[in-house]
C-alpha cells in the first residue's frame, strides 16, 4: 500500500485570528511509492461473546453462537482465532490457534456447549484476550465484542481499567444485540480501541454483521500505523477527529513523541481513505506574515524499521482582506454540517427520551435537513425508521408513534456516520 496525504483549509487568517481548522484526507492504495507495504500482515480474531442469563431470551445465545461458528469457517488458516465468552466470570472457549480444519472442528463442538447465565463483566473478557494475545508479535489483533445488556455497574472503574490496558494491543467492533444495551459504553470501548459500534436490534442479522466486519478485517495489509503531526513550539492543537467514516474524537488517544510531533494511533489500514480534523491555536502575526502550524505525517513500523510519509506543510498568512479571510474551505465547512449532524441527532433523541415531543422534532428536522443536503443517505435512511420526513428541505418531520426502541438505537449509533465531500480544493 501507499499512504498520500492531501490537506484541505483556507491558509488565510484576519488579522487578531488564532484558530485554524484544517481537513486532512489520508488514503492507502495498492501501488508503488514512499510508504509501500504488502498484505502479508498475520491477524488474530479473537470473539467475544455475551453469555449472561438474558442472552437466553428470544434465543439471542443460539443466534450468536450459530454467528460465531459461520465466522471462524472464514478464516484462512494462516490466522490466527479464539472464543471468549463473559458474565459475571470470564471463560476462554477456544484459546488462541491457527485457523487449521481441525482446530476450527474443535471449536464447533466447543461453542455448541455454551450456556447463558450470570450476570454482564465486560471487563473480565478483556483482561482474559490481555493474557490471550501476552507476547505475540507481528500479529494484528482484532476482537468482535457482543453483548444485550449493560455492564454491571460494580464493573464500570474495572471496565475503564481494561480498556486502557487495551489501547494500543487491539481493536475492538462492538454490536449490541437486542435494546436493552447502552450505547455510550459501546462507543467508548469501540472509539477507544479504534474499532466500529452498531446496533443490531435483530440478532438474525448478527451473521451478517460479522461477516462483513471480517472481510474488512482480513483486507488489513498494515497495523499500528499512526497520524504524526509536527508543529512550532508555539502552536497548540486544539482539535483531532476522525471525521470520515465516522466521526470519532482520538484527542485524548494522542502521545508525544518529542518536542515537535505527537502521534494518534489509527489502528490497522487496507485499501482505504479516511479523513481527519485538525485545529490548531496560533499565535496572531501582523498583516502579512505567515506561520507553519503543522505538517501531518503517517508513520508505522515494518520490519523493525520506522517509515515516515510527509504530507504538505499547513501555513496560515494574515491578511487584512475580508474576501480572502472570510472563506470557509469546502471539506471544512462539509464536516462542520456532519458534526451538527451527530449533535442534532443525539440531542433529538435524548430530548424523545424524556418526552420532549416538540424539542425533539425541531432537533430531529434539522437532522433530517442536514442528511438531505449532505447526501447522508445512511443517515436519511436510520432517521426514516424514527420519523416521518414531510418536507427535507425545511426540516419539517413527525415522530413516529410507532417507532420503538430499537430504532432509536439504530439512529443513535449510526448518527456519527459520515459521507465525503469531493469538491474540496487542495491547499
Amino acid at each position: 500500500m501507499n499512504f498520500k496525504i492531501e490537506n484541505f483549509y483556507n491558509p488565510h487568517l484576519s488579522v487578531g485570528a488564532s484558530r485554524l481548522d484544517s481537513i486532512l484526507s489520508v488514503t492507502a492504495s495498492s501501488g508503488e511509492g514512499v510508504g509501500t507495504v504488502t498484505n502479508t500482515l498475520k491477524k488474530a480474531i479473537i470473539f467475544i461473546v455475551d453469555q449472561s442469563g438474558s442472552m437466553d431470551i428470544h434465543g439471542k445465545m443460539d443466534i450468536a453462537k450459530l454467528a460465531v461458528r459461520k465466522s471462524i469457517d472464514l478464516i484462512d488458516e494462516s490466522n490466527l482465532f479464539g472464543i471468549v465468552a463473559f458474565s459475571s466470570y470470564p471463560q476462554i472457549i477456544v484459546p488462541l490457534k491457527p485457523a487449521t480444519a481441525a482446530n476450527r472442528e474443535m471449536a464447533h463442538n466447543a461453542v455448541k456447549r455454551l450456556a447463558a447465565g450470570g450476570g454482564t463483566e465486560m471487563s473480565k473478557a478483556l483482561f482474559v484476550v490481555l493474557d490471550m494475545i501476552s507476547g505475540l508479535k507481528d500479529t494484528m489483533v482484532h476482537t468482535q465484542f457482543v453483548t444485550d445488556g449493560q455492564n454491571e455497574t460494580s464493573d464500570r472503574k474495572e471496565l475503564e481499567r481494561a480498556i486502557t490496558q487495551c489501547e494500543g494491543k487491539l481493536q475492538c467492533d462492538c454490536w449490541g444485540i437486542g435494546t436493552d444495551w447502552e450505547p455510550k459504553e459501546l462507543r467508548n470501548i469501540s472509539n477507544r480501541l479504534l474499532g466500529t459500534a452498531d446496533a443490531v436490534p435483530d440478532p438474525q442479522r448478527l451473521e451478517e454483521n460479522f461477516k462483513v466486519a471480517l472481510a474488512r478485517t482480513m483486507s488489513k495489509g498494515i497495523g499500528d500505523v499512526r497520524l504524526r503531526i509536527q508543529t512550532p513550539k508555539s502552536v497548540k492543537i486544539v482539535t483531532i477527529k476522525q471525521v470520515s467514516p465516522e466521526i470519532v474524537d482520538l484527542s485524548r488517544l494522542a502521545k508525544k513523541v518529542d518536542d515537535k510531533n505527537i502521534d494518534i494511533p489509527l489502528g490497522a489500514w487496507g485499501n482505504e481513505e479516511r479523513e481527519y480534523q485538525i485545529a490548531f491555536e496560533l499565535t496572531p502575526q501582523a498583516e502579512g506574515e505567515e506561520m507553519m502550524a503543522g505538517r501531518p505525517k503517517i508513520a508505522f513500523t515494518e520490519n523493525g524499521q520506522e517509515i515516515v510519509v510527509d504530507g504538505d506543510r499547513i501555513v496560515a498568512a494574515w491578511s487584512g482582506d475580508a474576501s480572502m479571510t472570510s472563506r470557509i474551505d469546502e471539506q471544512v465547512a462539509h464536516y462542520t454540517g456532519q458534526e451538527e449532524l451527530a449533535e442534532s441527532i443525539k440531542e433529538g433523541l435524548e430530548a424523545k427520551s424524556r418526552g420532549d415531543v416538540d424539542s425533539a422534532t425541531v432537533l430531529l428536522g434539522k437532522a433530517a435537513k442536514i442528511a438531505a443536503e449532505s447526501g447522508n443517505d445512511e443517515v436519511t435512511a436510520r432517521l426514516k425508521k424514527v420519523v416521518d420526513i414531510v418536507d427535507a428541505d425545511q426540516g419539517t418531520v413527525r415522530l413516529k408513534s410507532n417507532a420503538g426502541k430499537a430504532a432509536d438505537l439504530e439512529l443513535d449509533m449510526g448518527g456519527t456516520m459520515t459521507i465525503r465531500k469531493r469538491t474540496g480544493t487542495k491547499k
